[in-house]
């Protein structure tokens, strides 16, 4: 037996009997050969069974799921407060890549960043994303955050969605509060658990009614519906819903980069007599991601730092003031920003900006890790591009690198030249890093790029896919194991 199939049914758990055209609730079942059928798996005719027709196909097709977004956790009862809504991926493509990155944008005050990352896991769900966001000192109404969903995979896939949040009057009862709630979204589902009471009285006009009620442990559900409705999943302290993901079509991909990368580095013929420090730089590590960390190389950063003594960088001292995971650089809706994530802090222009609580960047800022004990690694900011932003070590460690943090497959735009005298103009296009000359011209960076024939360029320099090419394979923790040690000083603390 199967339970009921009816579309405009979907709670209906009547079983039906082969064959029946009705449930016992009298809902129309569809016949056999519309029934939808698992896959089949190719085999002798003479495995099927007899009621079968010969000519089965090997598979069957079954419709594939359309992606939405499960979005949880809402207590619009909370007017002005501080509110967490669970975000959920259900049915995405097999072929997205492992990891979507979302990015939010609303007049509501939105916490910790506009931009979050999706992972898969290996079973192949995705773990859920918390976007925090406030409506203290906002008006009464209603409140769109509009989402993009990138996949940078192959191929590339982007989807857009918008939920409409209500911020009600702070006297607004809870009546009013679903009423609005209701007259907006569609489906309903009551759920009274534990020796609580669900009630919700709506009014809703024209479409059809699908509506699940549950009541358990001495719960008391109570529904006063008086047209039909569409889909929405109420609690008792919060609503949630599915949202359908709208995908975008896309222009077609160019040709991949020949050398693709998300990290690299350029090392230049440095220039020891030059004017501007950006000109004497060794190292120009090269960073396209989401979201860079910045810390120790002996944690889970991207951006690796260490304290400079007169020897060259070391991996003791006072590098080990340094956090796995000290800051987080990431391009939000105002431009680049930092954001604090250690147990030792940071300073902006002296001051600290408070722990995860994201600072825009501008040039002339200087960014000084960590916040205990000013000066172990001392940053400027050089330039910010449209598309980039360069910081500039001013501490011991000027002449031996610097940092170009890119925005992943966005365009310079106007303007950009210039902006960072004594560094090129680069950009990430198509998986990989270019390199703009001042006609315009764009030129893939590669181990084999002649160098010596670009505008402003030295014959000695090389390009590496690797951020730290100085580094062994395995050997994050010895980056700097070379340099002379410090003095021991009691006063340090070893984590």
């Amino acid at each position: 037996m199967n339970r009921c199939s009816n579309p405009d049914h979907p709670h209906c758990t009547v079983w039906v009997m082969p064959g029946d055209s009705a449930c016992a609730h009298g809902h129309a079942q569809a016949a056999p050969a519309e029934a939808a059928t698992a896959p089949v798996s190719s085999g002798s005719a003479a495995s099927l069974p007899a009621s079968l027709p010969a000519s089965l196909p090997a598979t069957i097709a079954v419709p594939a799921q359309r992606p939405q977004l499960h979005v949880s956790g809402f207590d619009p009862r909370a007017a002005g407060g501080r509110q967490v809504l669970k975000l959920e991926l259900r049915g995405m493509p097999a072929d997205c890549a492992p990891q979507v990155t979302l990015l939010a944008s609303s007049r509501l005050r939105l916490e910790g960043g506009e931009r979050h990352p999706f992972h898969r896991t290996l079973r192949g769900d995705w773990l859920p994303v918390f976007l925090e966001f406030s409506s203290r000192g906002l008006e009464h109404g209603q409140y769109r955050i509009e989402l993009e969903l990138h996949s940078r995979g192959q191929p590339a896939r982007t989807w857009v969605a918008t939920l409409l949040i209500l911020a009600p009057r702070a006297d607004a009862s809870l009546h009013d509060i679903h009423q609005t709630f209701l007259a907006t979204h569609k489906n309903v589902r009551v759920h009274a658990d534990d020796a609580s009471i669900a009630r919700v009285h709506a009014r809703t006009g024209g479409g059809r009614v699908d509506i699940d009620v549950n009541a358990s442990n001495a719960g008391i559900a109570h529904l006063d519906l008086d047209a039909r409705g569409g889909k929405i999943d109420l609690g008792v302290t919060n609503i949630a819903w599915d949202e359908e993901l709208l995908e975008i079509d896309l222009p077609a991909q160019a040709v991949a980069h020949p050398c693709p990368a998300s990290t690299a580095c350029l090392l230049l013929a440095a220039d020891a007599g030059a004017r501007l420090p950006a000109a004497r730089v060794r190292h120009l590590r090269l960073f396209a991601l989401d979201e860079c960390v910045l810390g120790r190389a002996d944690g889970e950063a991207d951006l690796l730092l260490a304290h400079h003594l007169a020897g060259g960088p070391t991996n003791e001292g006072l590098t080990r003031r340094l956090s796995g995971r000290h800051a987080l650089i990431r391009r939000g809706r105002g431009g680049f920003e930092i954001e604090d994530v250690s147990r030792y802090g940071l300073l902006v222009d002296g001051a600290w900006p408070g722990k995860h609580k994201p600072v825009t960047l501008h040039p002339g800022m200087r960014i000084e890790l960590t916040a205990s004990i000013p000066g172990i690694v001392v940053l400027e900011v050089t330039a910010v591009l449209p598309h980039a932003l360069v910081l500039q070590r001013v501490d011991a460690g000027m002449e031996h690198e610097a940092y170009y943090i890119v925005d992943p497959e966005r365009a310079p735009g106007p303007g950009a030249h210039g902006v960072a005298p004594g560094l090129p103009l680069l950009l990430h296009r198509d998986g990989g890093f270019w390199v703009v000359e001042p006609g315009g011209e764009e030129t893939p960076l590669t181990p084999t790029t002649p160098f010596g024939r670009l505008a402003g360029w030295s014959r000695g320099a090389t390009f590496s896919a690797s951020a730290y090419p100085e580094l062994r394979a395995g050997m994050r923790p010895e980056i700097y194991g070379n340099a002379t040690p410090p003095a021991h000083n009691p006063g340090v603390r070893q984590p």
